[in-house]
């Protein structure tokens, strides 16, 4: 069982753009006590991939019944699923045929055995703190290994995927089906600390710089001074700017609700 207090938050800045397109999100599970899942969406042309995501995020989470105890492998494919389904949902709604809305996706599930499970579709991204370390970020290595081992590209156009609409890994991509790579860590411990963000911040800082921010400030510390630095930094073309924090920290100290007095002696 987890020996850790979980705080946690959300945050979201426009940027430069006309709209935010970005959603993100964090849920408790109904019918899985001790659960929490975080979800961003970060959406491209219109917000409806990305609210897309997020409901079927929700709906399928309420729907999850852990059993007896966690099956990480079962946990990554409830985020694959999720990831799947919404992309079906958005391709097939004929009031987005038009707009063609995609979205990036990021997902994270914590269980209460101090296990955390992520999947992530395009450029949204998942990273791993120790402390002011960072001991994992996604990128998108497992898609072109995919691109190249899967649909037998060369390696080089594979590394190309942004640049062509039929390659592009994204939910609501019409011309192919999204890949979703996903992982899991056991054996998280007060000190480590989770984020979800999308390319509007991951872009502007290099990783140990985020890990620093985490670790040094509570969530909404962090995200409000990563924001104004972003905003900063991209000097006036900033994207929409998106991230889920959860740190996880050493439980509060139990005072006794007691006083113990020295006994005198008896005469």
């Amino acid at each position: 069982m987890r020996t850790y207090k979980i705080e946690a938050g959300t945050a979201q800045h426009i940027g430069n753009r006309p709209q935010q397109n970005d959603r993100v999100a964090l849920y408790t599970a109904a019918q899985a006590p001790g659960y929490v899942m975080a979800v961003l969406a970060d959406g491209n042309n219109s917000p409806a991939g990305a609210d897309q995501a997020l409901l079927t995020s929700k709906q399928l989470l309420d729907e999850y019944r852990p059993g007896d105890a966690p099956d990480l492998t079962r946990l990554q494919q409830l985020l694959r699923t999720i990831a799947l389904e919404a992309h079906q949902i958005i391709c097939m709604n004929p009031l987005t045929a038009v707009a063609e809305p995609q979205a990036a996706l990021a997902l994270l599930m914590l269980t209460p055995q101090a296990q955390a499970v992520w999947a992530h579709v395009g450029d949204a991204r998942f990273y791993r703190f120790h402390g002011e370390t960072c001991a994992l970020r996604t990128n998108d290595s497992a898609y072109i290994d995919h691109l190249v081992h899967h649909d037998k590209l060369p390696p080089d156009a594979a590394k190309k995927h942004r640049g062509s609409r039929l390659l592009q890994n994204a939910l609501g991509n019409r011309l192919k089906d999204p890949y979703v790579a996903t992982g899991s860590q056991d054996g998280l411990q007060a000190g480590d600390a989770l984020m979800l963000c999308s390319d509007g911040l991951w872009q502007l800082f290099r990783p140990e710089e985020l890990a620093a921010a985490v670790a040094r400030n509570t969530p909404r510390q962090a995200a409000e001074r990563l924001i104004a630095k972003a905003a900063e930094r991209a000097q006036g073309k900033g994207d929409n700017c998106s991230m889920a924090i959860i740190k996880l920290v050493p439980p509060p100290v139990e005072t006794p609700a007691y006083t113990v007095q020295k006994l005198r002696r008896a005469v």
